[in-house]
């Protein structure tokens, strides 16, 4: 999957945008100001997609796939790094992203997230 697309996909969900941090040469993606993946290298220079997932989810994922990795320079139990030159097909990718977007909504405020859901549901009726 591209960058471009991951970063398109991501700005589809409600609240969801994307920035550019230049002192980690990474662009985040972000719900508010809560990061739920980031796109950037790691120390051999491989492109890589970070995301956050439950521990159960990224191990599962590492099993399957040997370009699913713990989080590179993230808490390695709840990140995971997928690097973007492998085999891991887009919808997996899709899903992760997604998986990491929920998890970051569902720790906010339940008031934040009703604003969020409404949010979501008039873009879908206009």
């Amino acid at each position: 999957m591209k960058e471009t697309d991951i970063c398109t996909y991501a700005e589809t969900f409600s609240s969801a945008h994307t920035d550019f941090k230049a002192e980690w040469g990474a662009t985040r993606l972000l719900l508010d100001d809560k990061m739920f993946g980031m796109l950037g290298q790691d120390k051999s220079g491989k492109r890589i997609l970070t995301v956050k997932l439950k521990p159960e989810d990224g191990e599962l994922l590492r099993e399957q796939y040997a370009e699913i990795v713990p989080g590179y320079y993230m808490n390695k139990v709840h990140w995971n790094s997928i690097d973007l030159a492998g085999q891991v097909s887009d919808e997996t990718i899709k899903t992760m992203i997604q998986k990491s977007y929920q998890l970051i909504l569902q720790a906010m405020t339940k008031k934040r997230q009703i604003e969020i859901a409404e949010l979501a549901s008039d873009t879908t009726t206009s």
